[in-house]
This record gives C-alpha cells, sequence and structure tokens, in this order.
C-alpha cells in the first residue's frame, strides 16, 4: 500500500479551470485509494484477488520468495502448453502489477521470457 500527499486543493483550481467534481476517488486502473487525514492510500488488493481468483490460487499460502533460488529455467524443459493465451495473460497481468510491487520483478522478467513458448515447468 503506497501513501500520496495531496497537495491540490479543490478550491484553487476552479479560478483557473473548468473543472467538474467527480467526488471522491475510489477506484482508477485497477488501483484502489482510500483518503484519510494522513493522505491518500494506494491500493492493489482487488487486482491481486482477481488474478488469484481466476487461476484458482485464491487458498494459495504466500511465500517468502516468489520464486525458488537458483531455479534454472529453459527454453527446452519440460512440454509445450496446450493453450498459451492463459499463461501469457497472466504474465501480462503480472507485469501490470510490478509498477507497484518491485519485489515480484525478477521472477515475472523470468517467466515473460517464456511468453513464444511457454511450458508446464515455466
Amino acid at each position: 500500500m503506497m501513501m500520496l500527499k495531496s497537495s491540490i486543493s479543490r478550491n484553487c483550481c476552479p479560478q483557473h479551470f473548468l473543472i467538474k467534481d467527480l467526488d471522491t476517488l475510489k477506484y482508477f486502473l485497477e488501483i484502489e485509494f482510500s483518503q484519510s487525514k494522513h493522505g491518500i492510500f494506494m491500493s492493489r488488493r482487488k487486482y491481486v484477488l482477481d488474478i488469484l481468483d481466476d487461476t484458482c490460487l485464491t487458498g494459495a499460502k504466500p511465500e517468502k520468495f516468489p520464486m525458488e533460488q537458483n531455479l534454472k529455467l529453459t527454453f527446452t524443459d519440460g512440454d509445450l502448453l496446450h493453450d498459451t493465451t492463459q499463461y501469457r495473460r497472466l504474465v501480462g497481468r503480472l507485469i501490470y502489477l510490478t509498477v507497484t510491487r518491485p519485489d515480484i520483478v525478477y521472477p515475472i522478467r523470468t517467466l515473460s521470457q517464456f511468453m513464444q513458448e511457454p511450458r508446464k515447468t515455466h
């Protein structure tokens, strides 16, 4: 979860620009927003839960490391996946998630190298 300080007041802009107030921001570009007296909080909780639900991993336990250490993946290990669209969609969604989750960049980058011909080991 990230916290941002709001520095633009709603009162200063109408003097210079025609603005339509759409009320408090709740959800935008798969990011949830909530405001408090300390600032604006951003969360991708719903986006992550949707990914887990789509992959039937809702009950999975979190791991300390998102990928086995010293894991060597190659382009020829294992059988080819029959339907590569699910793999590509999942990796694409995880790449988008790395914008706010830099801790998973390395394993997602590693998996994205195999998007052309994903295999079961990937």
